[in-house]
């Protein structure tokens, strides 16, 4: 028997308020972002009826249809836009399509990036919070600066007026046994706190986007501020 939207986000609250509980942390610490990437419109339109205005996309042209057809509607009857966040990594030809439409960037990694981003952002009169991607652990495949690259990147952002950086994100291995991605979500938190103590624009960097399905919990323990959720929440509709 396959579960009900409302089942799911029955069990992922009652997850995220344990594991709150555990690490005496408040609820209310605790950002979800719905990942709606790989479902339908429909699908992303039940989570914002739910409640759930933080909604996730790692590429512009899956999230096209998603942004157009939702962005104009009221979640639960309150008249509230849905709030996107653009998860994925992000070619600087591509800025153009997100910025603006996008209220938080989750991958700056890189120097390019943040000049692209910044120079739209300008354009637009707008600025956007940005989380720094960390590749924390060292994997090939994924995106982020290596930890001792961020100081100085953190620095050289400060010559930026229209992106803020606002926290870091990391992607953990997937592991069979959430309990070994803790190293992973530990270290960012460690560097996010030697940020904010040895760099006068650290200041800002208060949030840790971190966390998905499979490892949420032991994120939240490691002091996530933002979990990114998607099959678990929203299920999986299409590759």
């Amino acid at each position: 028997m396959s579960l009900t939207f409302e089942d799911r986000v029955q069990l992922v609250e009652e997850r995220i308020s344990k594991a709150c509980e555990r690490s005496g942390r408040s609820r209310e610490d605790v950002q979800v972002i719905a990942v709606t990437k790989y479902v339908s419109l429909d699908t992303a339109k039940t989570a914002l009826s739910h409640g759930f205005r933080h909604l996730g996309e790692n590429r512009w042209q899956d999230a096209q249809e998603k942004w157009e057809a939702i962005s104009g509607e009221t979640a639960n009857g309150i008249d509230e836009q849905p709030i996107w966040h653009f998860i994925g990594s992000l070619q600087s030809n591509k800025v153009k399509d997100v910025i603006g439409k996008f209220t938080y960037m989750h991958s700056l990694d890189r120097l390019s990036l943040a000049e692209a981003m910044d120079k739209r952002a300008s354009q637009l009169g707008i600025v956007v919070p940005c989380f720094i991607q960390v590749n924390v652990s060292g994997e090939g495949t994924k995106q982020g600066l290596a930890p001792n690259e961020l100081k100085g990147f953190v620095e050289q952002l400060a010559s930026f007026k229209s992106i803020s950086p606002i926290g870091l994100m990391t992607m953990a291995p997937y592991e069979a046994e959430p309990e070994q991605t803790r190293p992973v979500f530990k270290a960012l938190r460690e560097l996010r706190d030697v940020i904010q103590s040895s760099s006068a624009h650290g200041k800002t960097i208060t949030h840790l986007s971190m966390g998905m399905s499979n490892d949420f919990d032991v994120a939240i323990e490691e002091g996530a501020t933002w979990i990114r959720l998607g099959t678990i929440l929203v299920g999986k509709e299409e590759e």
